[in-house]
């Protein structure tokens, strides 16, 4: 049998596991991106979701952080599920999902309670296609996201600025930290500022520094371990009167004639940077 055979058999056989939820053996990383194509063109996923791919990235992303189907990983903060979409079928068979997701208060704006009701609703009524993902409230001041030291992976995405707006950025590094095991793997992704960004320009703006990342995760113990050009955009100039969300797919306070010009920007430019607990 050629070796291109045993491969192409080897992947078949991987997939029919997955879909008949038998345990399979560790996979190596060519399988692991054959199992996240699988889950990215599901049925489960909305075409309004799969139009984002090619701005988000989610197979290449999620390989350069080192993810694998047998992995506990956290989620923070997941919104209304883009990628919890993609990670939790990944993980419904070896691995265990964290969603972690802010404490709702009542306080909290009527939009925010709605997400939170949508995204439970969303795990809860197929099980079939996510498993059983834990979900863990958090309080940004002083958040606990899993076990301690329980998790091989935190991933974040596009969140840092608002933890940056009501001043816990570094009690969430921290939170990351204590939930990973060591060599645990903190994967980050935002909105990406121009280097020397004064902090109150990042916060009004929603892009951030990487060195405000950098520095962030580093105060918490991580250490950098390497960074990615993957979800770069040069068509983003970073200079919009409403900031990153006048950017698709929010396009917010953008007039009709002129939202031609921002989707063809695309999303923003950011930074895709991957730490390791030591």
């Amino acid at each position: 049998m050629c070796k291109k055979t045993k491969l192409l058999t080897s992947c078949l056989n991987i997939l029919l596991a997955f879909s008949l939820g038998i345990s399979i053996a560790p996979v190596h990383a060519h399988d692991v991106g054959t199992l996240l194509t699988t889950v990215i063109q599901g049925a489960h996923r909305s075409e309004e979701n799969r139009a984002r791919d090619k701005h988000r990235h989610p197979a290449e992303t999620l390989l350069f952080f080192g993810v694998r189907p047998d992995m506990t990983v956290v989620e923070i903060s997941p919104s209304n599920g883009w990628y919890t979409e993609i990670i939790a079928p990944l993980l419904k068979q070896q691995g265990q999902l964290y969603a972690a997701v802010p404490l709702i208060r009542n306080d909290m704006p009527e939009a925010m309670k709605r997400r939170d009701a949508a995204y439970r609703q969303m795990l809860s009524s197929a099980p079939d296609v996510f498993g059983n993902p834990r979900i863990t409230t958090y309080d940004t001041a002083a958040p606990i996201f899993a076990p301690e030291g329980s998790a091989d992976m935190v991933l974040t995405f596009r969140n840092v600025h608002n933890w940056a707006k009501v001043g816990h950025a570094q009690s969430m590094f921290d939170g990351f930290f204590k939930a990973l095991k060591p060599n645990g793997v903190l994967g980050v992704v935002e909105h990406r500022a121009k280097p020397n960004t004064p902090l109150e320009k990042q916060i009004e703006s929603g892009y951030m520094t990487e060195q405000f990342v950098i520095e962030a995760a580093t105060a918490a113990g991580f250490r950098l371990d390497r960074s990615a050009e993957i979800n770069s955009n040069p068509l983003d100039t970073k200079d919009y009167p409403g900031g990153v969300w006048n950017l698709p797919p929010n396009l917010r306070g953008i007039a009709d004639n002129d939202k031609p010009k921002y989707r063809a920007i695309g999303e923003s430019d950011r930074m895709t940077l991957r730490f390791v607990k030591p």
